[in-house]
């Protein structure tokens, strides 16, 4: 295999990763994955909020405050390079969402569509320089009566904001998530 195609590879796999860091960021609340896949300059538009990814992560760690319970998974992840420091990225989502809303009444919605990227390499790092939400699905659900720990019943750990969920502990073991 010739050194370009190895680059390739390697770049693909280094997007990837930095949206997957996102999905971990936005669900668990955690600031510093949020922040390193985003360009400190770039632009988000999610609908709810369009302006700066600084901006979009405020606007975030605000409704984190409120306790949700926020599921992201990723896929048909495409890529295509329009130069070698720049690709255009189109991945489908799928998000769960519950929490509060302004009037304190829990909410669930279902959301599926599509992040439309823009990422640029950068000193050998890519990351999210533009971002456009698009919205395929919205479908408002009836969330469950009861809290998790009853629901879940024994099945434990249930899921938890950064720094609690079980995933951050394994760094503390030795096992190191790249930034």
């Amino acid at each position: 295999m010739d050194q370009e195609k190895i680059i390739e590879l390697t770049d693909r796999e280094a997007i990837r990763d930095c949206l997957y860091r996102y999905c971990r960021g936005i669900d668990r609340a955690d600031e510093a994955a949020l922040r390193s896949s985003y360009w400190p300059d770039a632009q988000d538009n999610h609908g709810a909020y369009c302006g700066s990814a600084d901006g979009f992560i405020r606007f975030a760690l605000a409704v984190f405050e409120t306790g949700p319970c926020n599921i992201h998974q990723i896929a048909n992840i495409l890529i295509e390079f329009t130069s070698r420091a720049e690709a255009t990225v189109e991945s489908y989502f799928t998000a769960l969402q519950r929490g509060p809303d302004n009037d304190g009444e829990i909410r669930q919605t279902l959301l599926c569509g599509r992040y439309c990227d823009l990422f640029q390499k950068r000193e050998g790092q890519w990351r999210i320089a533009e971002r456009t939400v698009v919205y395929d699905w919205c479908e408002e659900q009836t969330p469950p009566a009861v809290a998790e720990a009853e629901r879940f019943g024994p099945r434990r750990p249930i899921g938890a904001p950064y720094p609690h969920d079980p995933v951050y502990a394994l760094g503390k073991r030795g096992v190191h998530v790249a930034v």
